[in-house]
């Protein structure tokens, strides 16, 4: 009875002693505001941006070696990578004054071209050195006629600074802003060469 009595009194303690561990969540950085939106001009819509199984729960990644793939249970984004990602490229895209609209697919506005597509990788990656890579599938196509018109897979690779989950953060941060702006940098470049007739 007494052993019996002393386990538990331990566990007890035990139990005290272990104070849960605090859930760190993350965001990415705040956009620049957006330049004036054109008075004429293609209306764009940005659709789904869908990723992969692993990347659904918005705990941050990471790789190591040829195979292995684990997470930060306790480091997590404020939201699913894929949100993240829809909304630093819509803002990009509003912020590249080219276009005279840009609005979410979800909604019942009409527009002339729709982006959409999925992120493959949002991670660390952890080898000789630490870095983070970024890989986004997109595709544009014409609302009207429904016509792939643009698609890419833009990568990139960023340096991870320190060893702190915070600096694995600061390069994805980095990382996705490169992407984006590689992303909406070729979106333009079609738009400009294709005007459509039927542009506002």
């Amino acid at each position: 009875m007494k052993i019996r009595m002393s386990l538990a009194a331990m566990a007890l303690l035990l139990l005290a002693g272990c104070t849960p561990k605090r859930v760190q969540y993350y965001q990415l950085s705040a956009v620049a505001p957006p330049s004036a939106l054109a008075a004429t001009g293609p209306i764009m819509l940005v659709g789904r941006i869908t990723s992969v199984q692993a990347l659904q729960d918005g705990r941050i990644h990471y790789h190591e070696g040829a195979n292995e793939v684990g997470s930060y249970e306790y480091h997590r984004w404020t939201d699913p990578p894929g949100i993240l990602v829809k909304d630093s490229l819509t803002h990009a895209l509003r912020a590249s004054g080219k276009f005279k609209s840009v609005q979410d697919a979800g909604s019942t506005a009409d527009g002339d071209f729709i982006v959409r597509g999925k992120l493959l990788e949002f991670s660390e990656l952890d080898g000789s050195a630490i870095t983070t890579r970024v890989s986004l599938d997109l595709e544009l196509r014409e609302m009207k006629s429904g016509r792939l018109v643009w698609s890419e897979m833009l990568t990139h690779d960023d340096p991870v600074q320190a060893k702190k989950v915070a600096d694995v953060v600061a390069s994805l941060d980095r990382n996705l802003q490169v992407v984006i702006g590689n992303a909406v940098s070729a979106i333009d470049t079609y738009v400009a060469a294709h005007p459509l007739s039927s542009s506002r």
